[in-house]
C-alpha cells in the first residue's frame, strides 16, 4: 500500500527534516532574490537579505499553518519585505535602483498583489519541474515534456519514442500528481 506523500509546507515544520529546507532554498532562492532586486537591494546586500530572509523561516515555517483562505506567497512577501526593513534600518543600506519610495509603497497591502499571481505560479511550476526531473527516467521525462510543455499529440509522442499512448497518457498522470504533491499549499 502506498502512503501520501508529506507536503513540503508539512516536512517544514518537523524540526529534523534537513532535505525538506534543501529543497525549499533551491525552490525559492532565485525568487527570493528577485524580489529582493525588486525591492532595490544589490549585489552582496542582496545576498545577505535572501539568508535573512531563510534565517527567519526556519524560526517561522515550523509554526506556519497554511490557510487556504490566505496565500503562502503573500506571507512570505511579508517577511521578505520586513526583512527588507529592518536590513535598511539596520545598516542604513543605500538602495541601488534610487527609488527608495519602493518601500513606502510596499506599506499598502496591494503590494502583494503587485508580484503578480502568475508569474510566481509559473517560476514555482517552472522551478519544481527543474528539481523533479532528476526523479524520473529520461525517457518518462521527455514523454511527459513533449506531450504537455511542447503541446505536440500524445500519438506522435508515443511513435517518437516508442511508447503506446497509453504510455505517454499515464506519464503525463504521473509527473502532474507529482508536482501537485510537490506544490502542496505553496500555490494559492
Amino acid at each position: 500500500m502506498h502512503s501520501t506523500p508529506i507536503s513540503l509546507l508539512e516536512r517544514l515544520r518537523q524540526r529534523h527534516e534537513e532535505g525538506a529546507w534543501e529543497h525549499f532554498v533551491q525552490l525559492y532562492t532565485p525568487l527570493l532574490c528577485h524580489w529582493v532586486r525588486h525591492l532595490g537591494l544589490e549585489g552582496q546586500d542582496a545576498e545577505d537579505l535572501v539568508q535573512d530572509i531563510f534565517t527567519l523561516l526556519v524560526q517561522k515555517l515550523p509554526e506556519f499553518r497554511y490557510d487556504s483562505g490566505k496565500r503562502f506567497r503573500g506571507w512570505l512577501w511579508t517577511i521578505a519585505l520586513n526583512c527588507c526593513r529592518e536590513r535598511l534600518r539596520r545598516k542604513q543600506i543605500p538602495i541601488q535602483s534610487g527609488e527608495p519610495e519602493i518601500l513606502s509603497q510596499a506599506i499598502t497591502p496591494n503590494v502583494a498583489e503587485e508580484v503578480a499571481e502568475a508569474e510566481y505560479r509559473q517560476y514555482l511550476t517552472r522551478r519544481a519541474l527543474e528539481l523533479m526531473q532528476a526523479e524520473f527516467q529520461p525517457s518518462t521525462w521527455k514523454a511527459f515534456w513533449e506531450y504537455v510543455v511542447n503541446q505536440r499529440p500524445a500519438a506522435e509522442v508515443a511513435e517518437e519514442l516508442g511508447l503506446t499512448e497509453n504510455a505517454v497518457y499515464l506519464t503525463k498522470g504521473r509527473v502532474l500528481r507529482r508536482l501537485r504533491e510537490e506544490l502542496k499549499g505553496l500555490l494559492d
